[in-house]
């Protein structure tokens, strides 16, 4: 009988370690990747249906006036939809790619690990652009902006903020995801 040599014991042990930790990467990867796609989507909704119409009292006869606040009046808000479009479809993608890594436990390879991350990096640094932009408007709706005369407008679309305001905090926590995917990545790629 054959004895097996402590080499190959060794290197045995380490590719069945490095299989387990590249199932591990993968296994965080995709729920992580389902998270981004539920908060993107949650985020896309909640903006696509901000719309509220109310009537404003006027001087002069019929003494008030229905205006229709809605997502698609302000260029922030259409930017964040845009993205959070493209969040939610890329999600998809890249969730379809580990889950089928997982299923067949192949290890990914390096040039589209490679090209998920850059892409995860680049994708978050948009959707932050596009978040902030859509806080900044949201606050201003909010509070107004005393020194240029611009009035608040939530304690009159009350619904409209409402739903401006969870998209945006839901787009924070995509932004979030997005963040420890890039650390899953960064941590994988150190351990090998």
């Amino acid at each position: 009988m054959a004895s097996i040599s402590p080499a190959v014991v060794l290197e045995l042990e380490k590719n069945s370690e490095a299989s387990t930790t590249t199932s591990k990467f993968v296994l965080h990867d995709v729920i992580l990747r389902v998270f981004l796609f539920a908060t993107s989507l949650t985020s896309l909704v909640a903006l696509v249906t901000s719309k509220q119409t109310e009537t404003i009292p006027v001087p002069f006869p019929p003494y008030g006036a229905s205006v229709a606040a809605e997502f698609t009046d302000l260029p922030a808000f259409i930017y964040s939809s845009a993205v959070l479009s493209v969040t939610c479809f890329y999600s998809i993608i890249t969730t379809i790619l580990s889950f089928s890594a997982l299923v067949k436990r192949s290890t990914t390879s390096s040039k589209l690990m490679s090209c998920v991350f850059s892409v995860d990096v680049l994708l978050l640094g948009i959707l932050a652009s596009a978040t902030g932009a859509s806080g900044e408007v949201a606050y201003l709706g909010l509070k107004g902006n005393s020194n240029v005369g611009w009035h608040k407008i939530c304690n009159v679309y009350d619904s409209y903020c409402r739903h401006i305001g969870f998209s945006v905090l839901t787009s924070i926590f995509s932004s979030m995801v997005l963040s420890f995917l890039i650390i899953l990545y960064i941590i994988t790629v150190s351990r090998r």
